[in-house]
């Protein structure tokens, strides 16, 4: 008797945004090598156009859209395009995010003199950022079924010192993750799924000079991260994968609203 495999891809076409981040780059691999039809999305043409080359070169269906996932006119763009190109939309990660850096409370700064602006500019990037593109490429989602997977964070596990902005910004994505969930089942019961990826600590272009020194040992910051990360090191982006295709496919077809941490344990350790 054939044996079906649960995790494939094949025959569905998965857009991801943020797909020129580091996080970004090993989503759109692991898609493609479940079989997917990848479609990155990102503002820097540059890195984008060449990760969807590499792709090709491959063997592997995937293109490339600039995109700036809070402007709605490049979003419409986006969906007119890839629609008209495959027909459909299956799935969505919404992986574009990050800190904004006058966001970020420093140990010595007032704590009553925030800057507000920046406050609002990380709830752009990280909230709007992810409800902007599900409720532009939902709709052709919901018409035949699929999964949307969002990202969050350790800092919407619990406190973590500095990142005030960002931290706020990615619990209300666990919010409306949750939300989302129960209103999708309501109106299109078990066709359309949506979950969260909650990665630990993992070195990427924004957070390495927070993390690691130019001779890569650890800073402050970093060290008190392994210090209270029971496996005693950073992730590496291919280890959220496994988790990531599990969440688009069909075998985690009776998941729904979960936010799933990928973290080597840190969420959960007391740090005694």
């Amino acid at each position: 008797m054939p044996t079906t495999n649960l995790f494939d891809l094949s025959n569905t076409v998965t857009v991801v945004t943020g797909a020129t981040g580091v996080l970004g780059e090993a989503f759109c691999e692991a898609i493609a090598q479940a079989g997917g039809t990848v479609v990155l999305l990102g503002r820097n043409a540059e890195i984008g156009e060449a990760r969807a080359q590499t792709l090709r070169q491959a063997g592997h269906a995937a293109q490339f859209v600039a995109v700036d996932v809070l402007d709605q006119s490049d979003l419409d763009r986006a969906r007119e395009l890839i629609l008209a190109q495959y027909g459909r939309i299956d799935n969505l990660v919404n992986a574009a995010g990050g800190n904004v850096a006058e966001a970020v409370i420093q140990p010595d700064a007032d704590l009553f003199s925030v800057n507000i602006d920046a406050i609002k500019q990380a709830f752009d990037l990280n909230l709007y950022g992810t409800l902007m593109p599900t409720f532009t490429f939902g709709p052709a989602i919901a018409r035949q079924g699929g999964s949307i997977v969002n990202i969050s964070s350790m800092a919407a596990q619990s406190a973590i010192t500095r990142v005030l902005g960002y931290s706020m910004a990615k619990a209300a994505v666990d919010n409306f993750t949750r939300w989302m969930a129960v209103e999708l089942a309501n109106r299109y019961g078990d066709t359309v799924r949506m979950n969260a990826l909650a990665p630990g600590f993992f070195i990427t272009n924004q957070n390495r000079r927070l993390l690691t020194n130019p001779d890569g040992s650890y800073t402050a910051r970093g060290a008190a991260v392994i210090g209270n990360t029971p496996y005693k090191r950073f992730g590496n982006p291919d280890e959220l994968t496994g988790t990531l295709i599990w969440l688009l496919s069909a075998a985690s077809g009776f998941v729904s609203g979960e936010v799933v941490c990928v973290d080597g344990g840190f969420h959960i350790f007391s740090g005694v």
